[in-house]
């Protein structure tokens, strides 16, 4: 089995992330999948009002609708607890699926995250336990505030805060020439959308329906989320 690994905080899941995980399946002959959610991410803080168990939620409310199985969710970095190393997740991921692997996992990641790869926790066995794919983005925080109608959100009550020396955002630039691991630059085209944009969206009361999967709006919906 082919086995690619999609982690985050989705907060909350969208269409970007469907996308990608589509085009991995589809275009890349990946079997499966597995959504990750983090519990606590090594580089920023998680600020929204929402709870790791509604971000789980709708995870797995999202790979349910799918229902092939080929969109998958792993719960291993909020069952384990403390601070969610990637490291970690990727040996326990190949101990468990060792006996179905065919090959290294695929791990994906935008190419902000890309650019800060070198300040995780051992990225040299990162990189040899997998294959890495990095995916093209696009920049969707602006200056101090999100515009959202007629008025201004400030991002403190939107954005998730970068810790330690991470920038968080795109003011770290990716240069896959200068990227010293072993990758795949996947070209496939940009959506500009994030959940940044989302959650300041949803706070304003502006439109956000067809910007994540159907059933990830619907426990929005039922749930009151990011209001």
């Amino acid at each position: 089995m082919k086995l690619a690994i999609l982690g985050g905080s989705f907060n909350p899941l969208h269409i970007g992330h469907a996308m990608l995980a589509d085009v991995i399946i589809r275009e890349m002959h990946y079997d499966k999948v597995l959504f990750i959610p983090t519990f606590k991410p090594p580089h920023k803080e998680i600020t929204a009002k929402i709870t790791t168990e509604q971000r789980v939620e709708i995870v797995r409310r999202f790979c349910d609708a799918v229902g092939d199985g080929k969109f998958e969710l792993e719960t291993c970095e909020v069952e384990r607890g403390g601070i969610s190393y990637t490291v970690d997740t990727l040996e326990y991921i190949i101990e468990k699926y060792k006996d179905e692997l065919e090959g290294k996992p695929a791990l994906l990641m935008g190419e902000e995250i890309a650019a800060e790869f070198s300040k995780w926790k051992s990225p040299d066995v990162i990189a040899s336990k997998a294959d890495l794919i990095v995916v093209p983005r696009y920049p969707d925080v602006y200056g101090n505030s999100i515009r959202a109608g007629n008025s201004a959100i400030p991002v403190t009550n939107i954005k998730n805060n970068p810790t330690g020396s991470y920038l968080g955002d795109f003011r770290a630039t990716f240069n896959p020439k200068k990227f010293p691991y072993p990758h795949k630059f996947l070209d496939i085209p940009i959506l500009t959308i994030s959940s940044t944009e989302i959650r300041a969206r949803i706070a304003s009361g502006r439109s956000f329906k067809y910007l994540i999967p159907k059933a990830v709006y619907e426990y929005i919906e039922e749930a009151q989320l990011y209001r």
